[in-house]
């Protein structure tokens, strides 16, 4: 095959070789960036969409040569250190991801180079204990705990001793942990007739995900009361760890296969047994849907729990297709600001959760497509939060609407995305407007 300019065919990625001895190479690794930079540098389409791009660029420009090859390799982690794993590059922008014969994965370089950095033992306490989601989420569900660790958290004088110590920016929205858990409620729903559709299973099993589980039960509440609603049998998941997303950021694979083989085994019976699995968090839908299958492509499990596992206004649009969504919303949402999230857009599923509000009368749907810059615990990390903030600047003034027509309501499928557009547009001076996660707002529409 000659090279050409760009595809013409859709992308495909290929599984990511992470078990080979050579991947953790440093010199190999060092070659494969070089050629990659370099394409990169000969291209520049994807400048405006994070740091890592400007920052390969300035290292170019300003060197001797002006070209990678004159660029210390030792630089090249300050591009690897500025990627935060979003895949936006890979599926929206980059003209040389395979199938081109260029075959260029930058998003799977970084994690490599994160992975490789990791199995050095490079990695920080910081970043070792913002990744361990279930381990910080003891604090939940204990409320006269939750209520001290709330409380001490809002306080200046601990924002400070955080970032002194743990490198958490003192000015970043950080998550409150709930009293209770939601999986300490209800582990399955009232015995429904199960009405399977041409397009989706007519019964539900729910991943609660670690945020939600965690930090706002509510949300995954609201999901139960739409599903009770439109009569959908549900269940929890047997078990649950987290979905090893945040130790895919870090680089710590084998810290995600641990975390898999918790997983997997349990869902994979839920997914044989004909159940939808839905993950409120896009994350770990992507976790489940992308990566975990290209880490472990000869899984069956794995395979079987991918090919089930659905956003969940995904699976609502596919219901009201199938004709078995009800419409009986008896309250108008109003002008929603909804911001599509990066991890919800390299799936590929189309802009389902606006098509869903949009089913609601009296609500007109404002979609903002770009990153945020929270980006999990990468905007919260004293080094790049102003990055964080600069990234999603053009979201935030786009969140608050053109003008004069300020929004009811604020809202992303990625809570930690939409805390952050709230900070944002407070801090830049915007419309003051309520956060409401659209599960949420679809409870709110319904009227429960």
């Amino acid at each position: 095959m000659s090279n050409r300019e760009g595809n013409l065919e859709a992308p495909t990625r290929h599984p990511l070789d992470w078990k080979n001895p050579e991947f953790y190479d440093q010199e190999a690794l060092y070659h494969e960036m070089e050629r990659v930079f370099d394409i990169c540098h000969g291209c520049r389409r994807c400048v405006s969409l994070c740091g890592s791009f400007p920052t390969l660029f300035d290292l170019v420009d300003e060197s001797a040569t002006m070209e990678v090859d004159g660029v210390a390799r030792e630089d090249y982690w300050k591009v690897v250190d500025q990627c935060y794993l979003c895949d936006v590059c890979y599926m929206t922008k980059c003209p040389y991801v395979p199938p081109h014969p260029w075959n260029l994965d930058f998003p799977h370089l970084m994690l490599r180079a994160k992975a490789v950095k990791h199995e050095q033992g490079l990695t920080g306490i910081r970043d070792r204990l913002l990744s361990g989601t279930d381990t910080l989420g003891m604090f939940a569900g204990i409320p006269i705990v939750t209520q001290a660790v709330n409380a001490v958290n809002k306080t200046k004088l601990a924002r400070e001793v955080m970032e002194m110590t743990l490198g958490v920016d003192e000015q970043a929205w950080v998550p409150e942990y709930a009293g209770s858990k939601f999986r300490s409620g209800p582990r399955k729903g009232a015995d429904v007739p199960v009405r399977h559709g041409e397009r989706t299973p007519g019964k539900v099993a729910i991943f609660s995900t670690c945020y939600i589980n965690y930090n706002e039960p509510g949300i995954g509440r609201d999901l139960v009361a739409v599903l009770e609603h439109n009569e959908i049998a549900w269940t929890l998941a047997e078990k649950e760890a987290c979905c090893g997303m945040p130790k895919l950021e870090l680089g710590d694979l084998k810290a995600v296969e641990a975390l898999k083989n918790k997983n997997i085994p349990a869902l994979a019976k839920l997914a044989r047994d004909g159940y939808a699995i839905l993950t409120p968090i896009p994350s770990c839908t992507l976790m489940f849907k992308q990566e975990l299958p290209l880490m472990f492509p000869d899984d069956a499990d794995v395979k079987a729990v991918a090919d089930a596992m659905f956003d969940p206004f995904e699976y609502f649009i596919l219901r009201n297709r199938d004709g078995l969504l009800k419409t009986d919303f008896k309250k108008p949402l109003g002008n929603v600001s909804y911001h599509i999230p990066c991890h919800s857009r390299v799936q590929n599923v189309g802009k389902k959760t606006a098509e869903t509000l949009q089913l609601v009368p009296g609500t007109t749907v404002n979609a903002v497509e770009r990153c945020s810059g929270h980006s999990g615990t990468w905007g919260v990390k004293k080094e790049f939060h102003a990055m964080a903030m600069k990234i999603g600047k053009p979201v935030f003034k786009a969140m608050a609407g053109p003008a004069g027509a300020k929004p009811d309501f604020i809202s992303s499928d990625c809570q930690l995305a939409g805390h952050h557009i709230e900070q944002g547009m407070r801090e830049n001076g915007l419309a003051e407007v309520p956060l409401e996660h659209p599960l949420s707002l679809l409870r709110m529409a319904y009227g429960l």
